[in-house]
């Protein structure tokens, strides 16, 4: 007969076939999480004392800097204290939450690159009257919006999982947990979950990135109409940064939830990127080529310098 004692906790069992590679794992975990977290901080350090960033872009570019600080920070201190040779142990209280969170963020996150996307059709296709489309008041109502959808979105989902009886076996294949490795270990019927995860995790994807495809559609029309090739040049380039981030944050989601077939190993790896390395990435991306950016970094850590020595 089965036991039905319920499991209290669960077992992170890291990623699949990475045995005697710890410690390696450890400094490219470590390693990224500070990349993430000291260039995050600083684009939020300069859209925050900067006059000349204080635009609607640059404050979704600020809430996107926090998001990106926050995502990593679900499942990367866990990740290293096992690493480390801690325990691999986590509550179920703890598992809950950080699914919760995950999809929280991870959602939060889908949303604000689809109100960028509006940003810049309502800046590239509406020019002259883009200050009034884009007042303080509708900026702070789509920032609302997206922390309280994705709210819903993420309750829906833990809800869903964690509804379920869980009686053993307790180890996720992971390094975190998420809803294709935990799903599994539910000893009751999953159809229902799984279908419900499935459709609502694809239908905010798809539906996020066909409002991202029709801003961009109409902004290459709105590029094109221009005669100046440098024009054209400099219109691109302020998407440029954005769309990079969008191509970088649909790849993950498409290969972890809307494809059929499942490899632990791939998702892991899958995970890794989306987890840890594009939040690294994305400070990078907007300040690369973006002279605004680099500028107020520049005056902000001169007047840090400044301060520390007086």
């Amino acid at each position: 007969m089965r036991n039905h004692t319920p499991v209290t906790e669960f077992l992170l069992m890291g990623i699949p076939h990475t045995q005697g590679l710890e410690h390696a794992l450890f400094v490219f975990f470590l390693a990224f999480y500070l990349l993430t977290l000291v260039g995050n901080l600083l684009i939020l350090l300069a859209t925050l004392t900067s006059s000349n960033l204080h635009t609607p872009m640059y404050f979704f570019l600020g809430n996107l800097s926090v998001f990106d600080i926050f995502f990593p920070s679900v499942s990367s201190p866990k990740m290293m204290l096992y690493l480390l040779g801690q325990s691999q142990t986590i509550s179920y209280q703890g598992c809950a939450c950080q699914l919760f969170f995950y999809h929280f963020l991870g959602c939060t996150e889908c949303f604000l690159y689809t109100v960028m996307a509006y940003d810049r059709f309502a800046a590239i296709c509406h020019p002259l009257q883009y200050t009034a489309i884009m007042n303080p008041r509708v900026c702070a109502i789509l920032t609302l919006s997206t922390w309280m959808g994705s709210s819903v979105h993420a309750s829906v989902l833990t809800f869903l999982v964690f509804k379920l009886p869980y009686c053993g076996p307790k180890e996720v294949g992971n390094f975190f947990c998420d809803i294709p490795v935990v799903l599994p270990l539910a000893c009751a019927d999953t159809s229902l979950a799984q279908t419900v995860s499935f459709t609502n995790v694809g239908v905010v994807a798809l539906l996020c990135f066909l409002l991202v495809l029709i801003s961009y559609t109409h902004i290459v029309i709105s590029i094109l109409r221009i005669s100046s090739s440098e024009g054209r040049h400099r219109a691109f380039s302020t998407c440029s940064a954005h769309l990079t981030s969008v191509l970088l944050f649909y790849g993950p989601v498409v290969l972890i939830y809307l494809r059929p077939a499942s490899s632990p190993w791939l998702d892991s790896m899958v995970q890794v990127l989306n987890n840890i390395v594009n939040p690294s990435l994305n400070p990078l991306i907007y300040s690369l080529r973006n002279k605004d950016v680099k500028l107020a970094l520049r005056k902000a850590l001169i007047q840090g310098v400044h301060t520390c020595r007086v």
